[in-house]
């Protein structure tokens, strides 16, 4: 089944339209809250509560492409989910995605810093258009979705050291493009 046609059945409230992204889209979904909560009963209902978030968004949005739409509303429950569960204790792959990027990346909760933020949203995807379309892969894997270094190497047919150097050179290169755009000091 299409996106278009599982659009279609949202805004027709036809049950069967949670079935049908399920089919479509339930692995990276739980792929994206998995990566980000390491654990598989949180996982699972970060998904139930992704397709309730959907559901709601649906209509009267009409997201193009539902797939990015519903990953980036699972990644954000998962991200809240993960910030209620752990105030004190860490979670290694999705705090180390993070603290990669915490020398380039600063987090604000400001009036001006949310204004910052958003004009660091822009410069990243300014940035990511200037990559070549293998970079933009790894960037996107290990900084979106929060994938483990490991897994990234076996989708790009890598290995685990190219793959850990290229994001290196990768963040220097962001850090530079934001310097340049006078984001970072």
């Amino acid at each position: 089944m299409t996106d278009t046609e599982i659009i279609g059945l949202f805004f027709e409230r036809s049950e069967q339209a949670i079935t049908e992204l399920d089919k479509k889209h339930g692995s990276a979904v739980a792929r994206v809250a998995r990566n980000i909560l390491g654990n598989e009963q949180d996982t699972e209902e970060c998904v139930n509560d992704t397709y309730l978030g959907i559901w709601n968004a649906i209509p009267p949005h009409r997201p193009s492409p539902l797939r990015t739409f519903v990953c980036r509303i699972a990644r954000n429950l998962a991200t809240k989910k993960y910030h209620s569960n752990t105030a004190a204790i860490r979670n290694s792959q999705y705090d180390l995605a993070l603290d990669e990027l915490e020398e380039v990346l600063s987090n604000g909760d400001s009036v001006e810093e949310r204004y910052e933020a958003k004009e660091l949203g822009t410069a990243i995807n300014g940035f990511l258009a200037t990559l070549n379309p293998s970079d933009r892969f790894l960037f996107m894997r290990r900084y979106w979705y929060s994938d483990p270094v490991k897994d990234i190497a076996e989708m790009a047919h890598s290995t685990t050291n190219s793959v850990t150097v290229r994001l290196f050179r990768i963040r220097e290169k962001l850090r530079l493009y934001l310097e340049k755009e006078g984001l970072l000091v």
